[in-house]
């Protein structure tokens, strides 16, 4: 069974992950856990205030985020139900990144579907400053899934990478049983000027051609120049339905979110980024 966290901020475009969500895993036996964390709802109008007042409102919101919750989850449920899914709903009392990471690591889950952006995100960027945290700071693979998306297959993946990394087992596992469900096509791209690769390289790419032995792989290799522009490229000539990429410090994932590049790729994307986590669990 794979276990899904959906976080939500109760916004459109949250709900519109968890309905992604329940079409992505729909001839399989899935539990979605839906998880809202009221934590900075309470500190934001307490933070000036006695103490003594915190608990009742802590209480208050709880109870609030619960039956918002259970309204959720039983709007998306469908007549009749999936029998294959089971849905959970989670209120936590703390900050979004570290919820997800606690609940994460409390229930071994295999992959957090979200939004884009909240609510109170800018309307004119892509990715939210809470999509943007959870992509750098939290223990699983995260999909993002953006508002105007509407469900289709991915029937081609395209995964930039530069063979630097290790990657993880278990999170090719994830991208190997997508592709395979979908006979998607997984278009290995190295944006580079050189012919060769490295040692290193050789052993990565070996790694990935193993895990992923069952797919459908490409490997192509495409000139430097402004990187964003390479992958918006790429998902248009492939007509991508998932983009992945791999997460860790110095990374080319890195230098494509959160330096100069950010604002193109980031007003451009319009299918599902999937980020893959560099990290022990």
């Amino acid at each position: 069974m794979k276990t899904v966290l959906i976080p939500t901020d109760f916004s459109k475009n949250a709900l519109h992950a968890l309905q992604y969500a329940q079409e992505l895993f729909k001839c399989e036996r899935a539990c979605f856990f839906v998880l809202h964390a009221y934590g900075e709802e309470v500190y934001g109008k307490y933070k000036t205030a006695v103490l003594e007042g915190v608990g009742k409102l802590k209480e208050e919101k709880r109870e609030q985020t619960e039956k918002k919750l259970d309204k959720l989850v039983n709007s998306v449920i469908g007549e009749p139900p999936n029998p294959l899914h089971n849905f959970e709903t989670v209120a936590h009392f703390d900050n979004l990144i570290d919820s997800i990471n606690d609940f994460v690591d409390e229930m071994n889950i295999d992959v957090v579907i979200m939004g884009t952006k909240g609510e109170t995100s800018n309307r004119k960027t892509t990715f939210g400053s809470f999509t943007i945290e959870t992509f750098k700071y939290v223990k699983c693979p995260v999909l993002a899934i953006p508002e105007d998306f509407e469900y289709r297959q991915p029937k081609a993946i395209l995964f930039p990478t530069d063979y630097l990394l290790p990657y993880k087992r278990r999170e090719l596992k994830l991208l190997g049983d997508l592709a395979g469900k979908f006979k998607s096509k997984i278009y290995c791209l190295y944006i580079t000027d050189f012919d060769e690769l490295s040692p290193r390289q050789e052993d990565n790419k070996l790694f990935l051609e193993e895990t992923l032995a069952n797919s459908y792989l490409h490997f192509e290799t495409t000139p430097v120049k402004n990187k964003a522009e390479v992958i918006l490229e790429q998902i248009e000539q492939k007509d991508a339905g998932m983009l992945v990429m791999l997460n860790s410090r110095h990374s080319f994932f890195e230098d494509m979110l959160y330096r100069s590049t950010v604002d193109l790729l980031g007003l451009k994307i319009k299918i599902p980024f999937m980020v893959m986590q560099n990290i022990k669990r």
